[in-house]
């Protein structure tokens, strides 16, 4: 049998990004394989250490470790209040590869430059603390990060909140779409402020950009976590649980894919 190769999209979401680990658990625990990886922001951390070569109880344990302190740091540059800086560390102390060139699954980060607001695929050859950390450089949030190029890189959620294309162009033949945007936002209710309805506003256009890419995808996923916002690392077990419950329920769906793209060597 010559299996398609499967890949796999992680959208971004902030701490909403613990529950793209539920869904690996998932995937994991009912045989799915997984061939290659993208990965936006959250999803891009993710994403990498899955590519590394970390299996899904060692990702879940790695995720025990993350705090803001561990990713962020206040930053002394006026393009933007932290710096990544740390982020890097620990990648660089936690994965077991932190090149490209080692990965044991093909992985793409996407980021965003600033200037032109075209996408930028970071996969193949480099550092992947960088691409990571640039794909998660959240503008006005996060200083940007200057690739070898001179472009000053962002969160590729700027560009592209659901990586589907990324992961097609690595050779992708089946694409499963993890999303933990669309489902909302029911924490925030109604806003009240200006910049509460800025906020909402800038939500809502991200979730639909995000929506925009699903058709690549052959089977997309999304955790019902609207009442849990983008900060809440504290929610992570609860995040990993959603992530899991709902890739479970698309899982006879992925089986059924996954074998009818299987085909016999003539």
């Amino acid at each position: 049998m010559d299996r398609k190769k499967v890949g796999i999209a992680l959208s971004g979401g902030g701490a909403r990004g613990f529950a793209h680990i539920g869904v690996l658990k998932a995937l994991a625990a009912h045989d799915i394989p997984i061939d290659l990886v993208s990965g936006v922001s959250a999803g891009s951390f993710v994403g990498g250490a899955l590519a590394s070569g970390l299996n899904v109880d060692e990702i879940v344990e790695v995720s025990k470790k993350i705090s803001w302190f561990s990713v962020a740091g206040f930053s002394y540059s006026p393009r933007g209040l932290l710096s990544t800086a740390s982020m890097g560390t620990f990648i660089e102390k936690h994965f077991p590869a932190t090149k490209f060139e080692d990965l044991k699954i093909p992985f793409a980060a996407v980021a965003c430059d600033l200037e032109s607001g075209d996408e930028v695929v970071l996969r193949d050859t480099g550092d992947l603390a960088f691409a990571i950390r640039a794909s998660c450089a959240i503008p006005g949030v996060f200083v940007p990060l200057i690739d070898e190029q001179g472009r000053s890189l962002i969160d590729g959620g700027a560009a592209t909140p659901m990586p589907t294309k990324a992961v097609k162009k690595l050779g992708a033949d089946i694409v499963i779409a993890v999303d933990v945007l669309t489902c909302g936002s029911s924490f925030w209710g109604k806003p009240s402020t200006l910049i509460g309805t800025f906020f909402q506003s800038a939500m809502l256009m991200i979730r639909a950009a995000s929506k925009n890419q699903h058709y690549r995808a052959d089977v997309v996923i999304e955790p019902q976590i609207a009442h849990i916002r983008p900060d809440e690392i504290a929610k992570r077990d609860e995040l990993i649980e959603l992530g899991e419950k709902a890739a479970l329920e698309k899982i006879d769906i992925i089986r059924s894919i996954v074998a009818g793209h299987s085909t016999t060597e003539a």
